[in-house]
C-alpha cells in the first residue's frame, strides 16, 4: 500500500489532530495495556479513522525494527509548499515575522529538534534548501515530536535568491556564524526576522553568509568550539522570543 509510514504515538496523533484526512490506514498494536493507545484508538474511530489491531511482530516488521510504540499509520503526505506561500506568510505575518532558515542540515534527528524549537517558538516558517539537506520523513516527524506537522516548511530550490527576496519583503537576517566577534545577545531581534543556521559540520555556505544582514555567534565559556545546531537553534530562537515579549 503507498504511502509514507509514520510511527509512534506522539507522531500518529498529531497526524490525526491536524491531518487526519490524509490517514490511509491506522495500525494499533492488539492486546496492548497502554492506555495511550486505547485514548489514539477512540481519538481515530471520532475523526472517522478506523484503527486495525495488528499483533507487535508484525508493526516490528512493517517499520523495520523502529520503535514504534505500538501505533503506525500509513499517510498520505501533502504536496511541498511552493515559495509563493511562503512570502505570502511573510505578508500577512508582517511584523511578528520569524522565519528560521537551515542552510543544508543533513542529520534527520536534528531536523526534527530544529523543527520541534521553531513550532514552540512559534515561527512564520522554517526554509530549507532543496538538495543536499535533509526532508521531512518518518524519522523527522518522530524526532519532531509532531512539530512536523505544525510548522510551516519549505524546500527551496535556490536558497540565496529566497534568501534576497525575504529581504526584499524586510526581513532582516541574522546568520549565527562562530567565527564572528559580534554578540548575538547584543543585536535587537524585533521585527520581521530570520535567524539563518549552517549545517552540521560546514556551517554557513558563502552565499548564505554573504545574503545576511549581520553575523552573529553565541557566547561561550567552555571549551568546545561549537553547539549541535538544534541546541543552537534553540537559544537563537528563544533569545528572540524573549525580546519580542511573546
Amino acid at each position: 500500500m503507498s504511502g509514507e509510514l509514520l510511527f509512534g504515538i506522539n507522531t500518529v496523533e498529531s497526524a490525526l489532530t491536524h491531518d487526519a484526512k490524509n490517514i490511509v490506514e491506522l495500525y494499533i498494536e492488539a492486546d496492548s495495556h497502554n492506555a495511550r493507545l486505547k485514548e489514539l484508538s477512540e481519538r481515530a474511530r471520532d475523526l472517522g479513522v478506523k484503527p486495525h489491531s495488528r499483533p507487535r511482530e508484525a508493526l516490528d516488521k512493517m517499520t523495520g525494527g523502529a520503535r514504534h510504540q505500538g501505533a503506525v499509520a500509513r499517510y498520505r503526505a501533502p504536496p511541498p509548499r511552493t515559495e509563493k506561500e511562503l512570502y505570502e506568510l511573510v505578508e500577512q505575518a508582517q511584523a511578528d515575522t520569524l522565519i528560521l532558515v537551515l542552510d543544508g542540515v543533513t542529520d534527520p534527528h536534528n531536523l526534527g529538534a530544529c523543527l520541534r524549537s521553531a513550532e514552540a517558538a512559534g515561527v512564520t516558517a522554517v526554509v530549507v534548501p532543496k538538495d543536499k539537506a535533509a526532508g521531512i520523513t518518518p524519522t523527522v516527524r518522530k524526532a519532531s515530536s509532531g512539530a512536523a506537522d505544525r510548522v510551516a516548511f519549505f524546500a527551496v530550490t535556490n536558497l540565496a535568491r529566497a534568501l534576497k527576496t525575504l529581504k526584499e519583503k524586510g526581513v532582516w537576517l541574522v546568520g549565527l556564524a562562530g567565527e564572528s566577534a559580534q554578540n548575538f545577545y547584543t543585536l535587537d531581534l524585533k521585527g520581521p526576522l530570520g535567524i539563518v543556521m549552517g549545517s552540521e559540520g560546514e556551517g554557513m555556505r558563502r552565499l548564505t553568509a554573504e545574503s545576511c544582514d549581520f553575523l552573529a555567534k553565541i557566547p561561550m565559556r567552555g571549551g568546545v568550539e561549537s553547539l549541535n545546531v538544534s541546541v543552537a537553534t534553540g537559544v537563537a530562537l528563544f533569545e528572540a522570543l524573549r525580546q519580542r515579549g511573546r
